[in-house]
């Protein structure tokens, strides 16, 4: 499931988006902004996929059944997906059509005090959100740069957000700057070339999001600290001969699935493997809470290798 920080950034976004939606719409129904009416769009776009986020963390909430063994986490991770879909989709693909559409017949924007007046609304409160999003991706993201932690997290609702709220502010100032230019030197195709501008990085916005949520839909492991971590704690475990594997799999944000392959000691008896992986799972559990079930395999180093050079002969 989403943590708490994804939740608060996804509902300050979609506060944010709600409130200046309507007043882009009415403003460009009163001006004629193509520039506006995009904005707009954007905003609807973004307002929607607010919900979309809320009902993936919703539905990864639910318990596992016998449909779903290993839960719903990954349905987050579709929903993010989803997300870039309709950005492309929606966003990017109606302002470009509103953008070549008044670029064959620019016409002058009337009443521009009124596109200042919610601009500047407008940039207030998704200066608000994107701060929202990016202070709760700052206490995730640890000593991480901020390009290299979006890439290994493993939470997409949380960075989805900061990428729309980012957006969203690019194609505010975007429009501001080109309505300003539209005016001052009365070139209203300038209010249209915004509207490309802005699909353009709308697309930009969706392909980024894509890419991230595609090695999540398919499977990414945990972190390298993580695995450095289950291996320390695999290496302070006595009776243990080799390491024959050690894999794991996010099944959602905070749902780690773990499997080992161990090469236990010969001298040891049942009892004693027994209670050597109990030990080991109750430790690597309790060092890494997003581990929720962990399988441990006692099987001989040789047989082990066998095995996988049968496999990868298949």
């Amino acid at each position: 499931m989403a943590s708490p920080s994804s939740i608060k950034a996804i509902l300050a976004a979609l506060i944010g988006n709600s409130l200046i939606a309507i007043s882009k719409f009415i403003a460009a129904s009163y001006t004629g902004s193509s520039a506006m009416f995009s904005e707009g769009v954007h905003s609807v776009v973004d307002s929607g996929n607010q919900l979309l986020l809320l009902y993936g963390v919703k539905r990864s909430k639910k318990p596992a059944d016998s449909k779903h063994p290993f839960g719903y986490g990954k349905e987050m991770y579709f929903w993010s997906f989803v997300v870039a879909i309709l950005i492309f989709g929606l966003g990017a693909g109606i302002c470009f059509y509103e953008g070549i559409h008044k670029i064959s017949s620019p016409q002058p924007v009337t009443n521009p005090i009124i596109n200042y007046f919610v601009l500047g609304i407008a940039i207030a409160i998704e200066a608000w959100t994107c701060w929202v999003a990016a202070t709760e991706f700052k206490k995730s993201k640890g000593d991480y740069g901020w390009v290299e932690a979006i890439h290994i997290s493993k939470d997409p609702a949380l960075f989805t957000v900061l990428f729309e709220d980012t957006a969203a502010l690019l194609g505010l100032l975007v429009a501001l700057i080109a309505l300003t230019l539209s005016e001052y030197l009365n070139l209203p195709v300038l209010d249209a070339v915004a509207s490309i501008i802005i699909s353009i990085i709308l697309a930009i916005t969706a392909g980024l999001l894509a890419f991230e949520c595609k090695g999540l839909l398919t499977g990414e492991g945990a972190s390298a600290q993580v695995i450095t971590g289950i291996n320390q704690i695999i290496d302070d475990c006595r009776g243990i001969m080799h390491v024959n594997e050690v894999l794991t799999l996010h099944l959602g944000p905070q749902d780690v699935l773990l499997t080992i392959s161990l090469d236990f000691e010969d001298n040891l008896s049942s009892g004693d493997v027994e209670e050597a992986i109990s030990a080991l799972e109750s430790r690597i559990k309790g060092m890494f809470p997003e581990i929720r079930r962990v399988f441990i395999e006692a099987q001989g180093w040789g047989a082990h290798r066998k095995e996988s050079n049968r496999q990868s002969k298949a």
